[in-house]
């Protein structure tokens, strides 16, 4: 009998227990923050990476750490089951307004872990709901600081921003975000369209500055080619003249060597014997050739007196020669001083004017 009532008493607490089972946890949004609360079988065994917060006769006593553990039937219950795991959150797509006045439709995915599962059971309600609403409204408030062109290109830093306003207001909740990524971003449409046409501006405008320099690029290797050839030419040209006066300047020395010594062979040959002959004969030949050679070139034609005399000629010539030679000698002698003719006077009765006559 006393068995029956026991037992029966038993099972009355244990379904008293089962209904009395808070259903806190029981929502959507909340099962990601706990499994199933479990029931006090006195032996618990808490699986690794989750904490269980157990209450006392409705007050909280202890976390309950992994692995074994053992409660007082009716006094202890297991009030809250905390994942310490990472846990990943979609942040609903909302509106934002940018700094330049455009309306946004901007969503994301925020990283979080559960470091205090005392403050995360007792600081918020609704740990879930708490930390998507401040991500949106945090969202907003940074994106009424930046532009529309600042928030696609510092996507980084507004996403460093979001992480660190986020863990200063959930710093009492025990939550702790890790990072917080930026799925889409919508633009309207005419918004979209300008962009478009902006982009397609900027590539036309950089296709045109590109267009500009391969043109004045090209200029400047022209006028460079022109510069060198030019150079090149003149350069050219200059070895050619200096080639062509050091030709003639050779050609000149090579004639006026030839010449002088035409005129010492000359020399040689009027000294010796039948030189006055071979003289005269020289001076007739180029008198003849000098006649034949009249009315050549020129319309205006000055002629000696006796043309048809050629003996004549040859010996005015001569003469003339003659006379050259008398005045080149007579010049040699009286270059001599009186010291050269002094010793050939010393012991002598001629005079200097008659040793020079």
């Amino acid at each position: 009998m006393l068995r029956t009532v026991v037992c029966r008493a038993g099972s009355g607490i244990l379904k008293h227990s089962r209904q009395t089972v808070p259903v806190f946890w029981g929502t959507r949004a909340q099962q990601r923050w706990a499994s199933s609360l479990p029931m006090n079988t006195v032996v618990l065994f808490v699986p690794q990476q989750e904490a269980w917060v157990v209450e006392r006769m409705g007050r909280f006593h202890r976390i309950l750490e992994p692995g074994l553990n053992i409660l007082i039937p009716i006094l202890d219950r297991v009030r809250y089951v905390q994942s310490l795991k990472e846990i990943v959150i979609d942040v609903p797509e909302q509106s934002a307004v940018t700094l330049d006045n455009v309306t946004l439709q901007i969503d994301g995915v925020l990283y979080l872990r559960i470091l205090d599962p005392f403050k995360a059971s007792y600081g918020v309600e609704d740990p879930e709901y708490a930390v998507t609403q401040l991500a949106q409204t945090t969202m907003r408030s940074e994106l009424g600081k930046l532009t529309l062109d600042k928030v696609f290109r510092e996507r980084e830093s507004l996403n460093s921003n979001m992480v660190h306003s986020i863990n200063q207001a959930s710093d009492e909740w025990g939550i702790r975000c890790l990072r917080y990524e930026i799925k889409d971003i919508h633009v309207p449409p005419r918004v979209k369209e300008s962009m478009q046409m902006q982009v397609e501006a900027e590539r036309k405008k950089r296709a045109t500055v590109l267009e500009s320099e391969g043109t004045r690029e090209a200029a400047i290797n022209v006028a460079e080619g022109r510069k060198q050839a030019q150079i090149l030419a003149s350069e050219g040209e200059k070895a050619e003249r200096i080639n062509n006066a050091a030709g003639e300047a050779n050609a000149v020395l090579v004639k006026a060597e030839a010449k002088a010594k035409a005129i010492r062979l000359l020399s040689e040959a009027l000294t010796q014997q039948n030189g006055n002959a071979a003289a005269s004969f020289t001076v007739a030949e180029q008198y003849v050739s000098a006649f034949s050679n009249l009315a050549k070139e020129s319309n205006t034609i000055l002629l000696p007196s006796s043309t048809g005399d050629i003996s004549s000629m040859v010996s005015q010539a001569m003469a003339i020669y003659g006379s050259l030679a008398k005045k080149q000698t007579r010049s040699a002698v009286e270059g001599a001083t009186h010291e050269t003719l002094e010793p050939l006077l010393e012991g002598s009765t001629v005079s200097e004017t008659e040793l020079k006559d």
